[in-house]
């Protein structure tokens, strides 16, 4: 019982160092603050504001229940190990194992320490070099994304999607919401992706490359965070196409967003009103233009860079291979695996925490 009693003591020394990064009395705070707010009569009167608060609140309260639950576990396993009795002692092992391992993740979130690294995600994924393969890859892409969002219990919603000719998408752009710290997270899927396999869209069944690239934003909802110059922008209002039936496609309710000093330019249609649109495609041009400037240390949304790196040879981040052999491996971190389909499944984590250890 002795090592297991240094052990814990050693745990909860650093338990006690990471609670005083985590501040769990302003937590408490900010909780209280936040459950006062969403009890104001109109709260709701403001969508969007309501539910960026309601997700702030379940994400300080799930904090805050965490780590009590951490500091709880030390201290009933402290309890059971005073007890000296040789029967437990197995059963105090393993629950001190668990709570290791459970310890040791919450750590490394602690580490994320970026301006948006606790923010939600804009993603987009778009096919590259490689023709109908392309457009294929990136709907696998978009697959693979929607199970590892699904498996983190993170809610995925698709803003905006451009199919393909033949089959797969040229474009899709993704919501993600509700995880703790997805941004930085998921800022290492930022890149090209490189595919290699028998294409399954010629008679010869040839040996294909194909490239999509999936770009990774924090999703800045309010217009404070990124101040954007009016002169600076060129809207456009057209009739919505497409998908959505007929009573869509009979107002010009679709709004075009051009960033002139980056030439970006965002696209909304899915929504009946032009209002709604409006401020989704803000919403997503405020996320690039703050991935921009983290990419290019520029204080001011007007210096920035247009993004330039192409979907093609030499830019990729992760090579996907299915033939001649299975193997994933990503090119930074050089973290590899054999079980390609397990990442294609979602099965990203360990990707994931390579590049962060890395980074």
């Amino acid at each position: 019982m002795e090592d297991l009693k240094k052990q814990l003591e050693i745990m909860q020394t650093a338990v006690e160092k990471a609670l005083e990064k985590v501040g769990l009395p302003a937590l408490r705070r900010d909780a209280e603050k936040l459950q006062k707010q969403m009890e104001m009569s109109g709260f709701w009167d403001d969508t969007m504001t309501a539910q960026s608060v309601s997700r702030r609140h379940a994400q300080v309260t799930e904090t805050i229940n965490f780590w009590t639950g951490i500091s709880g576990e030390l201290i009933y396993l402290s309890e059971l190990i005073a007890l000296n009795d040789p029967k437990i002692e197995s059963e105090i092992t393993t629950a001190i194992a668990a709570l290791e391992a459970t310890f040791a993740e919450a750590k490394r979130e602690l580490e994320f320490d970026g301006p948006y690294d606790n923010y939600d995600v804009i993603m987009r994924i778009l096919a590259g070099a490689g023709g109908t393969d392309a457009q294929d890859w990136a709907s696998m892409l978009l697959r693979m994304y929607m199970r590892w969002a699904e498996d983190h219990k993170v809610k995925a919603s698709v803003l905006e999607e451009s199919s393909g000719e033949e089959a797969g998408i040229k474009s899709v752009t993704i919501e993600m919401n509700g995880g703790s710290f997805l941004y930085g997270k998921l800022r290492g899927e930022h890149g090209v992706h490189r595919l290699v396999r028998l294409s399954p869209f010629n008679s010869d069944s040839l040996r294909q490359t194909s490239f999509a690239r999936v770009e990774i934003m924090p999703k800045v909802s309010k217009p404070n965070e990124v101040e954007i110059d009016e002169k600076d922008l060129k809207i456009d209002v057209y009739r919505s196409g497409g998908k959505g039936g007929q009573s869509v496609n009979t107002t010009d309710s679709a709004v075009r967003i051009t960033h002139l000093p980056t030439n970006i330019v965002v696209a909304i249609q899915n929504e009946r009103s032009q209002l709604q649109n409006r401020e989704t495609a803000m919403t997503i041009l405020r996320s690039k233009l703050a991935a921009l400037q983290l990419e290019q240390h520029k204080e001011k949304a007007n210096e920035l860079r247009g993004p330039n790196e192409e979907a093609a040879w030499g830019n990729q981040i992760r090579n996907y291979v299915l033939h001649p052999y299975k193997m994933v491996k990503d090119v930074r971190s050089s973290h590899e695996t054999s079980d390609a389909q397990a990442v294609l499944d979602g099965d990203l984590d360990p990707f994931i925490a390579a590049f962060l250890e890395k980074a």
